[in-house]
């Protein structure tokens, strides 16, 4: 009977036990901030960088890199030394530009950049198809003639701009269509002359190439 009565007692207890355990397990949770602070932590996305913040940043750096080259500039325009260096550089060349400034030397000038705009444009297209086709190529040749296109293209407007300002260069129909002939015939001719230089050079490098590997 003493057994039977225990065994009751003891049944009643767990079945207590097991109605209010979820009940304090949740108040224990409610009560301690740490359980549900990771979770709350994580759906608010913390450590993740925002596009909209680094997009910020370089355009801020942006802004301050520009703020110093104008400050650095606006300093060296009031420093007396820099200027004297200034006027030393440019003096000599506005000494040549009076002294050239006559329509001969316009019209010239003008013939020299149209040769240099014709021979590097082809040399830029034509010429590299020709060597590509000999399964050659070299982009030393390639920056080199894009360079020389666009200095022939910039003295091409320099050299007009001044024609108009200091000659009656651009005034005469004659002249800038006799230079005009002329560049273009010389452009084709120091074209050929080009083309012709770097088909022996890719001819060259590749007999060197076919050396080597029959070492």
């Amino acid at each position: 009977m003493k057994c039977f009565t225990i065994g009751t007692v003891t049944l009643v207890m767990l079945l207590t036990l097991a109605i209010l355990s979820p009940s304090r397990i949740a108040q224990a949770q409610e009560s301690d901030p740490t359980t549900s602070a990771p979770v709350e932590n994580l759906t608010e996305g913390d450590g993740v960088d925002d596009p909209g913040e680094s997009s910020e940043q370089v355009q801020e750096t942006s802004q301050q890199l520009s703020k110093a080259a104008s400050d650095i500039v606006e300093t060296l325009d009031k420093d007396e030394r820099v200027k004297q260096v200034s006027a030393g550089i440019l003096q000599p060349i506005y000494q040549l530009a009076e002294y050239f400034a006559f329509p001969a030397f316009h019209w010239v000038a003008f013939m020299v950049m149209v040769t240099g705009c014709v021979s590097f444009a082809l040399q830029l297209v034509l010429a590299k198809l020709i060597v590509l086709t000999r399964l050659s190529f070299s982009i030393t040749e390639v920056l080199s003639d894009a360079l020389g296109l666009t200095i022939s293209v910039v003295g091409l407007v320099l050299t007009t701009q001044a024609a108009a300002e200091n000659s009656t260069f651009a005034t005469s129909a004659g002249a800038v269509l006799s230079a005009t002939v002329l560049g273009i015939v010389l452009g084709i001719i120091f074209y050929l002359w080009a083309q012709a230089q770097e088909i022996r050079a890719a001819k060259g490098a590749k007999v060197e190439a076919m050396a080597e590997t029959k070492k």
